[in-house]
């Protein structure tokens, strides 16, 4: 799963894109900011896209 996949997931259950800065994509939901980094069609590894399903508590997988 890469970059863009996560935050079209995020996207649907709510959290959307607060700023852009080079390729982390900062998202923000209830006033949580969740940095998603997106370098092109390169997948997350499995320990940083678990962060970000235990920051978000949306299922990624």
């Amino acid at each position: 799963m890469n970059g863009n996949d996560i935050i079209k997931r995020l996207k649907a259950e709510g959290w959307r894109v607060k700023r852009i800065r080079g390729s982390h994509h900062m998202m923000e939901k209830g006033g949580r900011v969740i940095p998603v980094p997106v370098h092109g069609a390169a997948d997350i590894g499995k320990g940083l896209l678990a962060d970000i399903e235990r920051q978000t508590g949306v299922k990624l997988k």
